[in-house]
């Protein structure tokens, strides 16, 4: 009974902290998008609720997130804003999301290579700051990057509309961490922005509508169908890419295998649902998601009441919402701009390898001047095309005996040490494909101590190798067991050193007998500690 009552308070804590996240960013898309603030937070509490109600057990909200919002504002921009159009394309990409869902095509996010992502999320980025730039001016809001930037210098920007942003920037940029877990920034900055901009001429919301959105089925034939299809396609992979990897992130957290075509399915449902109500669709967004799940959401009941209390904030506060200034919601989406940016692989730039460097600046350019697809596609594309040279490159003829007194001092290790002591061999090649295949292979070695992890390769490790690695010495150190490192060369030592994978507090062993004797010893003084 107290196991239940526990799980129903984080439920709740999680899904009303989780709400509170929502709501602004809910606002500030639907404004983005030419959607509006009403589609926007409406889009958010029905895909939230029936992607929540048919989802995984792992609790995951959903909501229009940054990429959606860029393929959305894209969309509406090449069909002139043809609202009818752009619902028919999510009702379609919907459905396309629930026919993927019946494939293993889900899958293969787990192969799109590390530079390809950070390109990718820094290029959405980069295009979220720049196309709210104008807003936060006091200008009128582009659809386009380049149109965005031509606009900055046309008009003057207003002085009160200035102001109010650049409060909105200070608050969500430089208000405490240690705070934001009891109130987040983004909440606080509308709050107090609005409050201020009280009797100012700037632009606002205007309105909300409370009432819940009437169902109306989308209009269309054949020549539509054939001329829309394709943005059908492009909102579908970015949505259930969105997801997907929402979802590979609860794994990482929760330790718990959710299924991706049960996310895709219920995703694809949700925005269905979204489009026959003519609001803004969404996917499971891995910033709220992560908020619920740390603080305390741990079933599908925590969506639903995130999903609650957006309705009942909305008829609650509608007439302060209707007060929002865009400015505001423009410096909150900046904000959101900047925390989409990869930061962890921009300190890291310096020392990634070169092919490494030239898919994330073709991903990246291509995302920001030109189409996200395109800039997917040809990121995995050049990708590949620059690992099979590097096998080509470096394939040649090797006489390798198998060291059999290792073998038997492995075996022997493991039986005479009951699995306290463990040696764990990366074989092949570990780059992109299988970086994260071998990541779910380290979730749980229940009764060891010491893991000796041998890569038995010598080549240079590729950057999503080298923070797959790291994820891997990160969760056995959650588990409580030392990980010593076996390497066959210090170049790859060198590398990891860089990278600030290893250091002096790490054990690495060029030697796998001397990681076995270390092993060895430390648990003998273990044991006579106990």
């Amino acid at each position: 009974m107290k196991d239940r009552l526990r799980i129903f308070a984080g439920d709740i804590l999680g899904g009303l902290n989780a709400s509170i996240i929502t709501l602004p960013q809910a606002l500030a898309f639907g404004v983005a998008t030419g959607f509006g603030a009403s589609a926007g937070i409406w889009g958010a509490i029905i895909l939230c609720f029936v992607a929540g109600v048919l989802g995984t057990k792992v609790p995951m909200i959903s909501g229009a997130t940054g990429p959606v919002a860029i393929v959305i504002a894209s969309v509406m921009y090449d069909l002139n804003k043809d609202l009818n159009a752009v619902i028919f394309i999510i009702f379609l990409a919907g459905i396309l999301q629930i026919i993927l869902s019946l494939t293993k095509l889900p899958q293969i996010v787990k192969y799109v290579p590390y530079p390809v992502i950070s390109g990718f999320m820094n290029g959405v980025g980069v295009i979220i700051i720049i196309m709210q730039l104008n807003p936060l001016l006091g200008l009128s809001a582009s659809s386009n990057t380049i149109e965005s930037i031509q606009n900055l210098f046309k008009c003057s920007p207003n002085i009160e509309a200035v102001a109010i942003g650049f409060l909105t920037l200070a608050i969500v940029f430089f208000f405490p961490k240690k705070w934001g877990k009891y109130v987040p920034s983004q909440i606080l900055a509308l709050v107090i922005c609005t409050f201020f901009s009280m009797g100012l001429d700037v632009a606002r919301i205007s309105e909300v509508s409370v009432s819940l959105p009437a169902i109306s089925l989308p209009h269309t034939n054949l020549h539509d169908f054939i001329t829309y299809f394709q943005y059908s396609v492009m909102l579908a992979v970015i949505l259930s890419s969105e997801s997907l990897l929402t979802g590979l992130v609860c794994n990482s957290i929760t330790k718990v295998q959710v299924s991706p075509q049960r996310i895709l399915a219920s995703q694809g449902v949700g925005n269905i649902c979204c489009a026959l109500t003519g609001t803004l669709p969404g996917s499971a967004a891995t910033m709220r998601t992560v908020a619920g799940l740390k603080t305390g959401a741990a079933t599908r009941f925590a969506p639903v009441v995130t999903a609650v209390v957006l309705v009942l904030l909305i008829y609650k506060f509608s007439g302060f919402v209707s007060q929002i200034p865009l400015a505001v919601l423009a410096g909150i989406l900046i904000k959101i701009g900047y925390d989409i940016i990869d930061t962890k692989f921009l300190k890291v730039l310096k020392h990634a390898p070169k092919d490494d460097l030239w898919v994330l600046s073709v991903v990246f350019l291509l995302t920001v001047f030109y189409n996200l697809i395109v800039a997917v596609g040809a990121g995995i594309t050049l990708a590949s095309l620059l690992y099979a040279k590097k096998v080509a490159d470096n394939a040649k003829l090797v006489d390798k005996t198998v060291d059999k007194n290792l073998i038997m001092a492995e075996q022997l290790l493991e039986k005479r040490y009951k699995h306290k002591i463990r040696v764990v061999h990366i074989s092949g090649a570990f780059f992109f494909g299988s970086a994260t295949q071998l990541i779910s292979q380290f979730d749980e070695f229940l009764g060891t101590r010491y893991l000796i992890l041998v890569y038995d390769s010598e080549e240079l490790l590729d950057i999503s190798a080298i923070f797959a690695l790291e994820d891997i010495m990160l969760r056995l150190k959650s588990q409580r067991i030392k990980t010593l490192l076996v390497l066959k060369n210090e170049e790859v030592y060198e590398q990891l050193k860089k990278h600030d994978i290893v250091d002096n507090q790490h054990h690495v062993f060029f030697s796998e007998f001397e990681a076995i004797d270390y092993a060895k010893t430390s648990c003998k003084k273990r044991i006579k500690r106990h």
